[in-house]
């Protein structure tokens, strides 16, 4: 039986075009590298003790399934979102996105009590950075 208590890790794998251009925007954006999961065809990065993304060359990538890799620019295979203590860093988040090359494909989303922007990588992969103030959701899902 498995602990359910203990805190769950994810590992997001993502196919890059061009690993040191990956590894710097996530750099950028705020996530930290761990050498001891890297060689020179991935590279893990971290967002935090439980968020983690494998940034692996498309042809390593393709090493692990023997389905098409999707151009992520052309098509939309998942959403990620990861979420901030309040709209300023929300709009922190994207904007140093930005800065490094990434694009915002989605207009900005605000509900008043959640508030969310998102952007897509070098790759075409997107994020989305989320606030919510949950009470308010909570109070508004009732009134609903």
């Amino acid at each position: 039986m498995s602990d359910q208590t203990a805190p769950r890790m994810i590992f997001v794998n993502l196919p890059v075009g061009d690993l040191p251009a990956a590894i710097a925007f996530y750099e950028a954006v705020g996530a930290v590298r761990n050498d001891d999961f890297a060689d020179d065809t991935s590279q893990m990065i971290s967002f935090s003790d439980t968020i983690h993304a494998m940034l692996t060359t498309r042809e390593r990538f393709a090493t692990f399934t023997p389905r098409p890799i999707a151009n992520a620019h052309e098509v939309a295979q998942i959403g990620l979102a990861l979420t901030a203590v309040d709209r300023q860093a929300v709009d922190d988040f994207v904007e140093r996105a930005l800065a490094m090359g990434g694009t915002e494909p989605n207009p900005v989303q605000d509900y008043g009590f959640m508030y969310s922007r998102g952007f897509a990588d070098l790759d075409g992969h997107m994020w989305d950075s989320v606030w919510m103030d949950v009470e308010a959701a909570l109070a508004a899902n009732k009134n609903d």
